[in-house]
């Protein structure tokens, strides 16, 4: 992979380097650290080390975006229409971040390429189908309270847990963080994602293409960091709903 290619990509963040995207804006943090190729040894981006106020915020956007209901109160073809045009915008950008994806990572090139990427894509794309398979229930469950002439019925209803906050790994980071947010937000939650602090270039590439893709500010929030800070700040907050942790 060239250093051209590697520029192309990196050109892809533009303001999202050294930021965490919190609410639909880039916001400055009160820490940064350089994101260091493995396979080189240079500097590629500056990267937020978000603290408790950058998840407190994320957190808070979050919930504002589910209160605000135009995300978990929309129909589910229109999340889905949000998500198809997410997963179209990842299609055009399969070459930028692939190239961030080999950098920052461990991965060669033609593997994020023709695997990682397309792979993230694809994942959009199934949710988005699934978005409006999501039916509650009429059950009639075998209880001993039935007196003669009367029958029991339960209502089955479902409805987005609410926040979740997704931390995810470095191998795979992007196919990693896809395979979290597409579920979530096809169910109609909010996210806050928290990429591995040696792995986050990528995810931060996803948080600008949602951002083109017109998703709803603070529906998918993304906080940078290490384990001990970001990633515990998260796991013991109480606007939280869901962890999915790997």
């Amino acid at each position: 992979m060239s250093e051209a290619a590697v520029r192309a990509g990196l050109d892809l963040l533009d303001e999202a380097a050294g930021r965490v995207f919190v609410g639909g804006r880039w916001l400055a943090a009160s820490e940064t650290a350089e994101a260091v190729s493995p396979s080189t040894g240079r500097p590629l981006a500056p990267v937020a080390f978000a603290g408790e106020a950058e998840v407190d915020a994320a957190v808070a956007a979050a919930r504002g975006a589910l209160a605000a209901g135009d995300w978990a109160g929309a129909l589910p073809a229109q999340r889905a229409r949000l998500l198809l045009r997410l997963a179209d915008l990842v299609e055009a950008d399969v070459d930028r971040i692939a190239a961030i994806e080999a950098a920052d990572g461990v991965r060669p090139f033609v593997e994020a390429r023709y695997g990682d990427v397309p792979t993230g894509a694809a994942i959009f794309r199934y949710f988005a189908g699934l978005a409006g398979t999501i039916e509650g229930a009429v059950k009639y469950p075998s209880i001993a309270y039935n007196p003669p002439g009367t029958t029991v019925r339960a209502f089955l209803e479902r409805e987005p847990v609410g926040v979740v906050a997704a931390i995810i790994p470095w191998n795979f980071p992007f196919i990693m963080a896809c395979a979290r947010v597409a579920p979530a937000l096809a169910a109609g939650c909010a996210v806050v994602l928290k990429p591995a602090e040696q792995t986050s270039l990528s995810a931060l590439a996803l948080a600008r293409l949602a951002e083109a893709a017109g998703l709803p500010a603070g529906v998918l929030n993304v906080v940078t960091g290490v384990g001990e800070a970001a990633g515990a700040a998260l796991v013991r907050h109480d606007g939280v709903d869901k962890i999915s942790f790997t």
